[in-house]
């Protein structure tokens, strides 16, 4: 199987509600996406004949997927009061909410769903919540 990959950065804070340690209080990272790709055959014809992919059109679909969660607040669905995120949105602070615990765990699955949903063969993805540790999802 041919096998490209990319990755990208973006840096974030989030919180574990309900955790028991230092990752229940709100906290940054540099979280790292890499996208693994591949397939079992080249293309044939056309301009990426001889690619499994557009390394280009790869690279640009990593980025801006990873980008929209660039410098965000990233909280778990009703992880805080109502009150507390409008008093936050109303001091344009930047949040980003999702129907899952931000876990390195749960961002992996997630976003080897988008690429997926973008239509790359996805075959794996690791994200890295820093320089040394890491979740890796793979169907």
């Amino acid at each position: 199987m041919y096998i490209l990959r990319t990755e990208h950065e973006f840096d974030a804070a989030h919180f574990l509600k309900g955790y028991e340690g230092k990752c229940s209080n709100i906290h940054g990272h540099r979280w790292r996406v890499v996208v693994s790709v591949g397939d079992d055959k080249l293309q044939s014809e056309g301009n990426t004949r001889g690619m499994v992919v557009d390394f280009s059109q790869l690279k640009d679909d990593v980025k801006r997927m990873v980008n929209a969660f660039d410098h965000k607040l990233i909280i778990e669905d009703d992880s805080l009061k109502l009150s507390t995120v409008n008093a936050l949105l109303q001091e344009d602070f930047d949040i980003i909410s999702l129907p899952m615990r931000p876990t390195a765990e749960n961002f992996a699955k997630y976003f080897y769903d988008s690429m997926k949903g973008k239509g790359y063969h996805v075959v794996e993805v690791l994200v890295y919540e820093t320089p040394n540790n890491c979740a890796a999802y793979r169907e």
